[in-house]
């Protein structure tokens, strides 16, 4: 008889590693991050142009401004990503400047009488609004319930709709007051660079596809070439390699109506952001819940206060990688973390971030109309799932995006009011977000008067008919 073998002694089995906490190989992992700048690329460098224009910056300051908020981008998806403490969803987001701030920092930058004293006054309320964002993240997190895709939905809209006119205003050239400002030649510009991003997105695949705007910039600006509307001196004035100087543009000043401003601002951003972790959640498969939702939102407000420290703005998540996240099924923390490496690389190096400098103006707004419209299709996406067949969905969304364009249709419409309450009112994305969010508390919060779901049109309760006829009316 032979002697039997011992059993083999079993090997505890090791827990498969979670899609969103795999590290992929090298190569697919910087491809893949690379990937996702490109995506959010042209976000990132809209709201430093848009300020910077409004403030008067020369082309060597707007390229510094421009490095910054690449490079503050990169570290707030690194928390994002990567995470610290309680600090960080951990889960694939990239962070960026967010564009719900646009419309308020422009709106203090006119209300601002030396134009120097702008972006100290705009990081001061960036930093107060920040770190009250960072305290109220735990208890903002339960508040979702009143913050439904009616609300988000509408204030994403508004976001969308309130930057179209800068892309129009780009499209006509960089300076109203100039000749050619409007011009046929500044139009077809704007013209042909919207079609070709048009035609990249309509007849390429995949990551070529992806950098469809970035791609539609490039040849844009070697189209207006010819027609000598293309300056390279700021690239040529760019160093290599730079650091974004801790308050480069003066300490931080702190004015009440600003920091109120921008506060509106940081809950539109925590409710973006609260939104896009849910989504992104269920696309990942790890449910986002209160502690997720926290630790995001952490992340999003301490990016936020660090920012302007090296003078970059307020930073959210990029609903545009989402997106690619879905599209790719690529799920990876790791490789978003890899575009925030690259997104710090450029932000060191001056002579990449002046690149956009060199792209004109009417260039700039053919590919505005994309992305800015993108962003306004992004909400309407989101409205279709608010459930708009109910009546009082329908009003909440109606009143506040009337309130919200009240800016953009009739600028001079709060002429009579203080200087310091028209930094809050004459943003529409601002005073459409507290619309949406009160009328969202009264209609489906605090009591109803008709039942939503039995009514069909927006201003007419009705009668429900279940078959029989109605009597003909007494004269």
């Amino acid at each position: 008889m032979s002697a039997q073998r011992p059993a083999a002694i079993a090997e505890p089995a090791v827990p498969p590693v979670h899609p969103v906490d795999e590290k992929l190989p090298a190569l697919k992992m910087a491809t893949s991050g690379l990937q996702h700048v490109a995506a959010m690329y042209a976000g990132v460098v809209a709201p430093p142009l848009i300020v910077g224009a409004a403030i008067g910056l020369t082309a060597t300051e707007l390229t510094f401004l421009t490095g910054a908020c690449l490079f503050t981008a990169g570290l707030a998806t690194f928390l994002q990503t990567l995470g610290i403490w309680k600090i960080g969803a951990r889960l694939p987001f990239v962070n960026g400047v967010t564009f719900a701030g646009v419309a308020p920092m422009t709106a203090i930058v006119a209300s601002t009488e030396d134009r120097s004293d702008a972006l100290p006054v705009i990081f001061g309320a960036v930093i107060v609004a920040g770190l009250l964002g960072f305290l109220a993240a735990p208890v903002f997190c339960k508040a979702v319930r009143f913050f439904p895709p009616v609300v988000t939905g509408t204030v994403i809209t508004l976001i969308g709709v309130s930057l179209l006119p800068v892309a129009f205003g780009w499209a006509q050239g960089p300076n109203p007051a100039g000749d050619d400002y409007g011009s046929a030649t500044n139009l077809t510009l704007a013209g042909v660079t919207l079609l070709l991003v048009l035609l990249l997105r309509r007849f390429t695949r995949g990551f070529v596809k992806q950098i469809a705007v970035l791609l539609g910039l490039v040849a844009g600006t070697l189209v207006a070439i010819p027609f000598g509307v293309t300056d390279f001196g700021p690239v040529a004035a760019a160093d290599v390699v730079g650091f974004p100087t801790p308050f480069h543009f003066g300490a931080p000043q702190f004015q009440l109506a600003a920091i109120l401003s921008m506060c509106v601002v940081m809950v539109v951003s925590m409710t973006e952001s609260t939104a896009d972790m849910l989504a992104l959640g269920e696309i990942v498969d790890r449910p986002a819940d209160e502690k997720t939702i926290a630790a995001g939102l952490r992340a999003d407000t301490l990016g936020s206060a660090l920012s302007p420290v090296f003078n970059g703005f307020m930073c959210s998540a990029f609903a545009q990688n989402i997106g690619l996240v879905a599209m790719t099924r690529i799920r990876s923390r790791y490789v978003v973390a890899t575009g925030g490496a690259f997104l710090v690389l450029m932000g060191l190096c001056p002579m990449a971030a002046s690149l956009i400098a060199v792209v004109p103006r009417p260039v700039l707004g053919g590919a505005g109309v994309v992305l800015f419209g993108s962003v306004a299709a992004s909400g309407i996406q989101t409205l279709v799932r608010a459930g708009l067949e109910k009546d009082n969905n329908v009003l909440i969304v109606a009143v506040s995006l009337a309130v919200g364009i009240i800016p953009i249709t009739a600028p001079g419409f709060y002429h009579a009011f203080p200087e310091t309450a028209r930094i809050v009112l004459d943003s529409g994305i601002s005073t459409g977000c507290v619309a949406a969010v009160l009328l969202n508390l009264v209609f489906n919060h605090l009591g109803r008067t008709v039942d939503a779901q039995d009514v069909t049109h927006p201003m007419e309760a009705g009668e429900e008919i279940t078959g029989a006829t109605r009597a003909p009316a007494t004269p």
